[in-house]
């Protein structure tokens, strides 16, 4: 039994990137934590989008059979005005509380800045020498993040590790459609058309009918 940490700028994130996988793992009986790492707050945002996404989060979950869904309340799109040192305690933190042996985080070439700020908190509290900290890191492709930033000017998402979700890909597309409030329509790339699409590129580029693509950040074997 493996306890797995998957580390969600936003809700809908985790789902995007990795919903095939906590359900086929969880299904084999790994502990699968979640943690929404931000949420709106007024006057910028409405608060009211953070208490839909929560609840939207907690079904998706429950369907992907999460062992903990946890929440930090860092604020969305504000996270300067935190600043690193208390984000990075908040990572870290929480990477002690759980002390996951596989660890998911978001590429850092993605476009949204909060994806990038956590991408480095979370190797900041992944430093070898805690006693905490994985074996395996992960980093996870968020369609609508991942390919809309400058070409260049960011690392290209380069997948390296395929997990096989041909029997839970569909299980994936239904905890999406529980983010009644993040789905969008197609040709938008956050629609279940293109988030089914990339699982089936993903997989024949294995062989498989259905994978989802991860790039290997550190793996301590």
């Amino acid at each position: 039994m493996r306890k797995i940490l998957v580390l969600a700028p936003h809700p809908d994130d985790e789902v995007l990137g990795v919903g095939g996988t906590i359900a086929k793992w969880s299904s084999e009986g790994d502990e699968v934590y979640i943690a929404i790492l931000t949420c709106v707050k007024a006057p910028d945002f409405d608060e009211q989008i953070s208490v839909i996404g929560r609840q939207e989060a907690y079904l998706a979950h429950q369907l992907l059979g999460v062992k903990e869904t946890i929440f930090l309340d860092l604020p969305v799109l504000n996270l300067d005005s935190v600043g690193h040192v208390k984000v990075n305690k908040s990572i870290t933190d929480l990477m002690r509380r759980v002390s996951p042996d596989v660890l998911f985080i978001p590429f850092i070439g993605d476009v949204h800045q909060d994806h990038k700020w956590f991408s480095n908190a979370a190797m900041v509290a992944s430093r070898p020498f805690y006693d905490f900290a994985p074996s395996t890191i992960l980093a996870y492709e968020t369609l609508s993040e991942t390919y809309w930033d400058i070409p260049l000017s960011t690392p290209d998402f380069i997948p390296s590790v395929f997990v096989n979700i041909s029997n839970f890909v569909d299980m994936k597309i239904e905890a999406m459609k529980l983010y009644r409030s993040q789905s969008k329509k197609f040709p938008h790339e956050r629609s279940i058309e293109t988030l089914r699409s990339l699982a089936r590129v993903r997989g024949s580029s294995m062989h498989l009918p259905a994978a989802e693509a991860f790039m290997n950040v550190r793996n301590v074997m």
